[in-house]
């Protein structure tokens, strides 16, 4: 049984109910930098192993993993000092929110001999898992091209504070998801090219960073798809649009995965098509809390995942590697947002002094 210790415990509400729901897991300890926020998660899930003190958690010896869910500008510190002290790593996305100690952290990782998995959830909730599943199984031939966008009417970020800061970004805190999926079909992406802009809701709030954006992708071997996020504005009902979706458009079929609403549908080679929607047992697995704006069910997919992955020597993924190569395309997003133009994801890396070579090894 894996034995975890939980940092930061916002979104790591998500992970303790994972934990303590799942067999294949024991929490061990629960560590947050506000007292109050131990003592509220001890009280809603009667579990009193709490420390404000990240030096105790790492030095307790009962922990096998670390599983951190702390503001991104410190996760890099927080998964070398896991290492360091012999800990296995799950890190929430996005992994690291420079790739300035991209290579120190790999190196540690083969060093020490100790995992890192970054905790991109979308790919572990029902209807991608069975998109997943079907794409591998041959049901729409070769990918032809992928589309994935993630919208959504969060007008009530804007009344919060940071989200008002120059260091928020929706590109990396809401279009990670769309793009990790991206990725996962497409690894090697040569080139992207995207537009972005702040909406009058955003500007009159005083949003910083773009909230509305649209990318076209290139990969290595000419094929092309795209993502776009909107996330200060009114969507369109569940019947006729979905918060996050993804569409894989294949030489003999196709299939969409929407996320929120549950829904799959495939059109396979024989060109029937097939539509699963699951119910509210499993969407009260996914969504334990107050609507949906936590993970636990995903958080336990993927935690148990890490389990049987580890057990059995497996690598789980995503990984450390494929964690920077989505920082480093989240880099150039960014980038072609400000220049314009087009960028390479092998500039970005050059920039750091990151070989591609290292990423694929």
């Amino acid at each position: 049984m894996l034995k975890l210790g939980i940092l930061g415990l916002g979104e790591g509400r998500s992970t303790m109910s994972a934990a303590l729901a799942s067999n294949k897991i024991e929490l061990v300890k629960i560590c947050d930098a506000s007292l109050e926020v131990c003592e509220q998660r001890a009280k809603e899930f009667d579990f009193p192993h709490y420390t404000t003190s990240y030096q105790e958690m790492l030095d307790d010896v009962n922990i096998d993993m670390i599983a951190i869910y702390t503001p991104d500008h410190l996760h890099a510190n927080h998964v070398k000092q896991a290492l360091l002290h012999g800990k296995h790593v799950v890190c929430t996305k996005p992994f690291i929110d420079n790739l300035h100690d991209a290579n120190e952290l790999i190196a540690l990782s083969a060093s020490s001999g100790k995992n890192v998995f970054i905790g991109q959830s979308s790919r572990f909730f029902e209807p991608a898992k069975r998109q997943r599943k079907d794409f591998e199984a041959g049901l729409i031939g070769d990918l032809i091209t992928i589309e994935a966008q993630y919208h959504a009417d969060h007008r009530w970020f804007l009344e919060k504070p940071w989200a008002l800061e120059q260091a928020f970004k929706w590109l990396y805190g809401g279009l990670s998801h769309p793009v990790d999926f991206i990725r996962w079909y497409l690894p090697n992406i040569d080139e992207v090219m995207g537009y972005g802009m702040i909406s009058s809701n955003g500007k009159t709030a005083g949003l910083k960073n773009e909230d509305t954006m649209h990318f076209i992708f290139k990969a290595t071997d000419g094929r092309i798809a795209r993502v776009s996020g909107c996330y200060t504005g009114p969507t369109q009902p569940a019947q006729r649009d979905s918060g996050m979706s993804t569409i894989l458009r294949g030489t003999v079929g196709a299939s969409q995965a929407d996320y929120h609403e549950l829904r799959y549908a495939v059109t396979d080679k024989t060109g029937e098509e097939k539509i699963v929607v699951w119910g509210d047992s499993t969407l009260k697995y996914y969504f334990r809390f107050e609507g949906q704006s936590h993970h636990a069910g995903e958080y336990q997919n993927y935690l148990e995942y890490v389990s049987d992955c580890l057990e059995s020597g497996q690598t789980a993924y995503p990984d450390i590697k494929e964690g920077v190569g989505t920082v480093a395309l989240l880099q150039a997003m960014d980038r072609s947002l400000q220049t314009g133009k087009p960028v390479k994801i092998n500039d970005i890396l050059a920039e750091f002094g990151i070989s591609t070579a290292t990423l694929q090894a």
